[in-house]
């Protein structure tokens, strides 16, 4: 009976002996499972043999799982870089400003752009203002067949091939004759007053030429028929020598006023700065209506 109560016992007790042991070696094998909270605090090695204690990071970004110091280094070298950037080209920012303010002081200029169809008159009430007002009339046709006769101008073919098609020359160049014709006849006369006639041509050239050297005052614009203005260009050519003063060129100057020119008109005309003037009537009574028009703008004669 003893022997065999004994041996009872011994089986469980061999089995829940190998079932703990067997669960130690498990145990030792295995990894403990990590805590999230104290992961943050401690950097544990590949083994899990031997942890390595970490100090908490402190301050208010101690939680960002970004690195703070980099880029407060990369954000202030970025602005540091712009600063310098933008102070080297401070000297280059007067090409965004009119190279003259509008006005009648020292330093300022006043601009009035006389526009019309070709035989239109420009010409000759530009002459009676000048005589009147003290204006400087700057033609930007006599600007440009100056420019195609001088010697070794580069864009004297040029000019003479558009010219000579009718066609209106590149604003590059008007603008840049213009400016220069401005700049010496403040220098040299000291008028400040310009009538700038013929031009702008173009939309293109009235917004580049108000960007880059003085918005204008108004624009004249001397409003005439087509019949009257090719009677005059047709008796002008008899005696001006001028190239474009035939019937040819005198029809395509027509289509590219009407096509080009006319759209710069009612450009300004929407912003209240164009005087109309009748020019089928007799040159002084034109200049009568001139006249008036300068008063209502507060044009003064001299």
């Amino acid at each position: 009976m003893t022997s065999l109560l004994r041996s009872s016992f011994r089986l469980p007790l061999a089995s829940s002996s190998r079932f703990f042991s067997t669960s130690i070696r498990r145990l030792a094998q295995e990894p403990a499972p990590v805590d999230p909270q104290a992961a943050k605090n401690t950097k544990v090695s590949a083994n899990y043999s031997s942890p390595q204690i970490r100090k908490p990071r402190r301050g208010p970004y101690a939680d960002s799982p970004l690195p703070v110091f980099p880029l407060l280094a990369i954000f202030f070298t970025g602005s540091f870089l712009f600063y310098q950037l933008s102070k080297s080209r401070a000297g280059q920012g007067k090409s965004h400003y009119p190279l003259f303010p509008t006005g009648v002081a020292d330093g300022e200029a006043t601009v009035i752009f006389v526009l019309g169809g070709p035989g239109a008159g420009k010409g000759t009430q530009c002459s009676n203002i000048v005589r009147d007002y003290k204006f400087k009339h700057l033609s930007a046709g006599d600007l440009l067949r100056e420019e195609q006769d001088r010697q070794g101008s580069d864009f004297g073919d040029l000019i003479k091939e558009y010219i000579r098609d009718g066609k209106i020359v590149p604003m590059e160049v008007t603008i840049q004759l213009l400016e220069n014709a401005m700049q010496a006849t403040i220098k040299n006369d000291g008028i400040n007053k310009f009538l700038i006639d013929g031009f702008p041509r173009k939309m293109d050239q009235a917004i580049q030429f108000e960007k880059s050297v003085c918005k204008s005052n108004f624009t004249l614009f001397f409003e005439c028929t087509e019949k009257v203005m090719e009677e005059r260009l047709l008796n002008r050519g008899k005696t001006s020598g001028r190239a474009d003063d035939n019937e040819e060129s005198i029809r395509k100057r027509f289509r590219t006023f009407v096509e080009t020119s006319m759209p710069v008109v009612e450009y300004f005309d929407k912003d209240g700065r164009v005087v109309k003037i009748q020019a089928v009537q007799t040159p002084d009574e034109v200049y009568e209506h001139v006249k008036l028009g300068f008063t209502e703008r507060g044009i003064k004669l001299v």
